[in-house]
């Protein structure tokens, strides 16, 4: 029986049977892939084992090869291509940024997504006051037309839902890792997001997301120490992590009493806890040690946190709650005194405290070894080479912290290019459904189902809630149930079931032709890399027994080859 007309229940016990016959061949996959042969940077011709190597790369620092990409590559020579990637300002990537232009979020500051798409007070007491009045025993037509009614008296102070921001930020970033030309800066745009990750659901996160995203993307490939600091100012950053709202603790008590006697000269009686400070928060200290900088060996002490908390009190958004969200520093929340950090005396200098403990960490050579294992976890193997760590850091050291030329240590390492770096690497969500569009050379509209269907195979974009960030590592992300899911997306891709995405259909079409050697055709078109011998034959298998080169496709995007770069 075709796999087309099976109910919904038999399909799903029969994708999973496929998925796990897929599955089997990957051991074998890994078998081949340990035998390629190394392939040179450059090549006068278009010899297997260079393609190869071209392959690799692009798996590596791109979202996915398109088809066309690996001729491309060979046009100008690896070397080339990857010194331009290296390099993503000379890219001319207008075209992607005039697309962008169509969002109405796009580009807007934090100031305006506040005014604009944050519920207004106002609004937010009026729909706990309506609740409250409905009560529990309020049918469900009535608390739609309550909030209906609301909706309408308060629309006009609102440009759109806060809804409306994440779907946009969501979009735009699916778009970019898509259509964007300057491909490594998009992977590494995303590498740094996610080292220094924020969580858009708490707070006003969601309105700051943007800016924050806009200046790692400004310092990705400059100085560590640059990019270190702006987020250290970053406005999401210092919400998420509760820095601005840290005070030295006799300050605190001075801050709030005055905001306790505002309150009753207005005539209002303050409430239980009315101040909004405090005291020492811990949370950006502890995670600027462990996760942005030296790592959790990294040699420091719960008293090298505190005393890093005390240097960054004052470091603050005085202006948050009129929706103004601009970093500065506030003298008077400021712990006062020298500060004692990884044994080093931080002369007490308000401001400059926090800045000079940045600019020390930045310079450390325990950061310079985390941060370039870190580097070297996303674009090699899960367990970096120590001997390739060890060198990105001396290159870390040598320059100041330039990313850039560490970034060019790694890719362009023997151990980058080694046989034991390839396809070892499993595709988180994002990855792998990008890189399917990519594959199927797909047209794309509207990326809010791609980012949809992203999030329901558990990596819901900018929704990461700890610090950590999402794991680029095989088990975060190997199990059956995540093979399914993907499996079920790369037959709705090929199908042309996924809203605003349009795959190209001349291959498939191609297949279709009597006679024609199915699996071959769309293995070349999808996978340039290759299928393994048992993944060939279980979809030879089936499309002996009726399936359409359609849902072969499909197979091919979930087969185990497919999941790893």
């Amino acid at each position: 029986m075709k796999l087309t007309i099976l109910s919904r229940s038999r399909r799903s016990a029969r994708l999973a049977g496929l998925a796990f016959l897929l599955a089997v061949s990957a051991s074998i996959s890994m078998e081949a892939t340990a035998q390629t042969v190394q392939a040179p940077l450059s090549s006068k011709g278009a010899d297997a084992p260079y393609d190869t190597t071209i392959i690799h790369a692009l798996n590596r620092l791109t979202w996915g090869p398109r088809p066309g990409d690996v001729d491309a590559v060979r046009a100008i020579g690896l070397e080339r291509w990857i010194d331009a990637q290296l390099h993503p300002e000379r890219i001319d990537d207008r075209v992607l940024e005039k697309k962008l232009q169509a969002f109405e979020t796009f580009g807007l500051s934090s100031a305006d997504l506040l005014d604009g798409y944050n519920p207004p007070r106002e609004l937010r007491q009026a729909v706990q006051k309506m609740r409250a009045e409905l009560g529990e025993d309020a049918t469900g037509a009535e608390r739609r037309r309550a909030q209906r009614d609301l909706a309408m008296k308060y629309a006009p102070t609102m440009k759109g839902r806060p809804q409306r921001v994440l779907e946009e930020l969501q979009a735009i970033k699916v778009l970019r890792t898509i259509e964007s030309q300057r491909q490594l800066n998009e992977v590494l745009v995303d590498f740094w997001f996610n080292h220094f990750n924020v969580y858009a659901r708490k707070g006003p996160v969601l309105y700051l997301t943007a800016t924050h995203e806009r200046l790692i993307r400004k310092h990705a490939w400059g100085r560590f120490e640059d990019l270190l600091l702006e987020v250290a100012r970053s406005p999401a950053m210092l919400v998420y992590l509760d820095n601005w709202l840290s005070v030295d603790p006799d300050a605190a008590r001075t801050m709030n009493a005055r905001v306790e006697r505002s309150m009753r000269r207005r005539g209002r009686r303050p409430p239980p806890g009315a101040g909004v400070r405090s005291g020492l928060n811990e949370n950006y200290a502890r995670e600027l040690l462990e996760l942005h900088t030296l790592g959790v060996d990294g040699g420091y002490t719960q008293q090298d946190v505190v005393e890093v908390a005390r240097a960054f009190t004052g470091w603050t958004l005085p202006g948050l709650r009129e929706r103004r969200p601009e970093f500065a520093f506030d003298s008077r929340a400021h712990s006062r005194g020298d500060k004692e950090v990884l044994g080093r005396t931080i002369r007490s200098g308000s401001e400059d405290e926090g800045r000079e403990i940045i600019r020390m960490l930045a310079r450390h050579p325990a950061t310079a070894r985390f941060v370039s294992w870190k580097l070297a976890r996303r674009f090699v193997t899960d367990e970096p080479p120590p001997a390739l760590v060890e060198r990105a850091a001396r290159t870390w050291e040598r320059t100041d912290g330039e990313i850039r030329e560490v970034v060019r240590t790694i890719v362009t390492s023997h151990e980058f290019f080694g046989p034991e770096s390839r396809a070892v690497k499993v595709k988180t969500p994002l990855e792998f459904v990008v890189s399917a569009v990519r594959a199927a050379g797909a047209d794309v509209s509207d990326g809010r189902d791609l980012a949809r269907r992203i999030g329901e195979m558990g990596m819901p974009l900018y929704l990461q809630q700890p610090p950590t960030g999402y794991k680029d590592t095989a088990d975060a992300w190997v199990s059956t149930n995540g093979l399914v899911s993907r499996l079920n997306f790369a037959l709705d891709l090929a199908g042309g079931m996924v809203r605003g995405v349009e795959p190209d259909r001349a291959p498939i079409v191609a297949a279709a032709h009597p006679g024609a050697r199915v699996t071959e055709i769309l293995a070349a078109w999808l996978v340039p890399s290759g299928l393994s011998e048992a993944t060939q034959k279980t979809i030879d298998a089936e499309v002996a027994a009726g399936l359409t080169p359609t849902r072969a496709a499909g197979l091919i995007l979930g087969s185990p080859e497919f999941q790893r770069r």
